[in-house]
């Protein structure tokens, strides 16, 4: 693996149906030896995941990374909190957009980059019900022209 190789590990696609996302943001994220090894595996979810600001600092709570198994006594807690890393100019820049009604931060997918994990954070605004049906009309839409252009070989 070169230094600009990425290798996606996990995908946030329930944050895409659930929320406009406005900005994204790559951030480090501080693991234990035992879940990056884990992560390698693929072992990684963020389907509930998301961000949340503690003394000046983002955490990513509810991502799940699964217990490595040939670990021990230091496997970590699979749901435990994990500091994000990013420069102090980037996490106030993303507070002050995210203290404004109505915005969250979520991960969206968790890659290695190198040998290095990153989380891609969003900056997002949640979707209403009539707004995820719209969306789920459009891919419909778009995939009955697929078949149809398939179908005409």
């Amino acid at each position: 693996m070169g230094k600009d190789s990425v290798k996606i590990i996990a995908n946030n696609k329930k944050a895409f149906h659930d929320f406009f996302i406005e900005d994204t943001y790559e951030a480090g994220i501080e693991l234990a030896g035992t879940e990056v090894k884990s992560m390698r595996q693929g072992k990684c979810n963020l389907k509930d995941s998301y961000v949340h600001e503690h003394r000046g600092d983002l955490y990513v709570a509810g991502m799940h990374i699964s217990p490595y198994e040939k670990g021990n006594i230091f496997n970590k807690d699979p749901y435990r909190e994990r500091r994000l890393l990013l420069h102090r100019s980037e996490i106030n820049k993303i507070l002050g957009r995210s203290s404004q009604q109505g915005y969250t931060i979520v991960p969206l997918k968790a890659y290695f980059k190198g040998s290095l994990v990153k989380v891609e954070i969003g900056l997002a605004k949640g979707k209403k019900l009539y707004d995820k049906r719209e969306t789920i009309a459009k891919k419909e839409a778009e995939r009955r022209i697929e078949r149809a252009f398939a179908g005409r070989d």
